[in-house]
């Protein structure tokens, strides 16, 4: 079995127990017996254990979107549908108890980096699949501001009852509502001369240009 292949074995087995035994070594151990996968190759796979499968599984929901939107019709659609379109497919490609679970691993303060590191990856895997060129400061607030809004409609979402999660879609529209008004003032503040100075001392960032820099998630 291909370490790829032998991973998803191992998150599929894991949802199974998620429910019960959070994303937890019980977890872990039971999907790997499941899954027929030795513990030897499972430390391979998930060196840090629970952790790190439930990051595998996060990592997985983030490439599942973003292969659905390929074949997505966003040309068609306005900016602010777009954004909400992918956030939409991201939430659509996970299971709710398995991120209720991860978020409650996520929430302890030894995981807490990881959590952040595993929303800012879904902010920036939604602004590749849009385009984004941008490399000076504005590649780092756009992922800033987009991780605010997906984590804010993440929250929700494992709240919502709603018929087809529609409270959700609605809380998520007014979400990018404000940002869309933040990004208008700031497009109108760029070009205010006193601004431009302000902002000039920031004008030597540049997005991070290899994976092992901090931020930069591909």
């Amino acid at each position: 079995m291909e370490s790829t292949e032998a991973k998803n074995a191992v998150i599929d087995a894991a949802l199974a127990h998620v429910a019960f035994d959070g994303w937890s070594e019980a977890t872990l151990r039971a999907a790997l017996s499941d899954a027929g996968v030795s513990a030897g190759l499972g430390r391979a796979l998930f060196p840090r254990g629970a952790v790190d499968l439930a990051l595998a599984y996060h990592w997985r929901g983030d490439a599942a979107m973003a292969e659905r939107a390929l074949t997505a019709p966003l040309g068609d659609m306005p900016y602010r549908a777009r954004v909400a379109t992918l956030i939409r497919y991201r939430l659509e490609a996970a299971d709710k108890e398995a991120v209720r679970r991860g978020s409650t691993l996520f929430a302890l303060p030894q995981h807490a980096g990881d959590g952040a590191r595993a929303v800012w990856h879904t902010a920036d895997t939604i602004w590749r699949a849009l385009g984004d060129t941008s490399d000076d400061v504005n590649w780092y607030t756009k992922r800033a501001t987009l991780s605010g809004v997906y984590a804010a409609t993440v929250l929700y979402w494992l709240g919502d009852d709603s018929t087809g999660h529609q409270a959700t879609w609605d809380f998520l529209d007014r979400r990018i509502e404000g940002v869309m008004r933040f990004e208008g003032v700031k497009a109108r503040c760029a070009g205010n001369p006193l601004v431009k100075a302000a902002m000039l001392p920031l004008s030597w960032i540049r997005a991070p240009q290899s994976t092992d820099m901090p931020g930069r998630t591909w």
